[in-house]
């Protein structure tokens, strides 16, 4: 493998970690030709045991001998970009918090309706759009009992940098995918796919989250929305249960991220 040691931080090989913007990276007119970056050691030995494939890597020289030389031996032939710290920061712009980058192939995008077949619980992300939300709520999807989650076009994307780094790897973990299409009416379809959909949202109507009824359900989605308004009004109303957690000293809502893991700890299934 060849290690190669950096002269010049302009040199347009090294575009990938530091002059692409995020949507360039993603490629959304052809996914399979998009790029994600994984950040430390641990998250991307977890992209490569899921099989995502390695394009190059970026790291302190330290780590060449140490923390990345294990991950150097599992992505094979590849280049491996190196400099010391103060480079790699003027390159990407940001401290590299455990000082390895990976650029990797984005996987195939799952099917929505094919990993609905075998779930009984799934988180369904409707408009979520902070990376750190995104990569909060997987870690806790996959943590306590998810068997997949579904997002919205809206959403941000699971394999941005920061969102992969706050989930710890977890989007690996766990099958995700997008809904069929920007217009897919997610009560609907997931009613179709056999879910009982669950709202979760401030409203006096809302039944508790250990009401015995949710508990009996074979398969819930578990409907999460935006950080600011919540879910959508249509949402709600199309929703097989609007749920809400009981809240003390007159608190009147949790961080989506954190009302997650509160949610799906509660609703998974025993």
């Amino acid at each position: 493998m060849p290690i190669i040691e950096i002269t010049d931080i302009t040199a347009p090989e090294l575009d990938i970690f530091a002059r692409l913007t995020q949507a360039q990276l993603r490629n959304k007119l052809e996914p399979e030709k998009g790029i994600f970056i994984a950040e430390s050691p641990k998250v991307i030995s977890l992209a490569l045991t899921a099989g995502c494939t390695p394009i190059a890597l970026l790291m302190e020289q330290k780590h060449i001998s140490g923390d990345g030389a294990p991950i150097i031996r599992q992505c094979g032939e590849i280049p491996v970009y190196t400099a010391d710290r103060a480079v790699l920061e003027q390159l990407t712009g940001y401290q590299l918090t455990r000082g390895v980058l990976c650029a990797m192939k984005r996987p195939t995008p799952l099917s929505a309706a094919k990993i609905c077949q075998n779930s009984h619980r799934i988180a369904v992300l409707d408009g979520i759009v902070d990376s750190t939300n995104i990569g909060a709520i997987f870690r806790s999807a996959a943590a306590l009992g998810m068997d997949a989650v579904l997002l919205t076009h809206s959403c941000c994307d699971p394999l941005c940098r920061r969102a992969i780094r706050v989930s710890m790897g977890t989007v690996f973990l766990i099958p995700w995918a997008y809904f069929p299409h920007k217009d897919a009416k997610i009560t609907t379809f997931l009613q179709e796919m056999g879910f009982k959909n669950v709202a979760m949202a401030l409203r006096e109507d809302a039944i508790s989250m250990d009401d015995p009824a949710l508990k009996a359900e074979e398969k819930l989605a578990i409907i999460l929305g935006t950080e600011g308004d919540g879910l959508k009004q249509n949402v709600i109303e199309n929703a097989d249960y609007t749920v809400c957690i009981p809240m003390a000293h007159n608190v009147d809502s949790l961080n989506v991220a954190a009302a997650s893991a509160v949610a799906f700890w509660e609703l998974r299934k025993r």
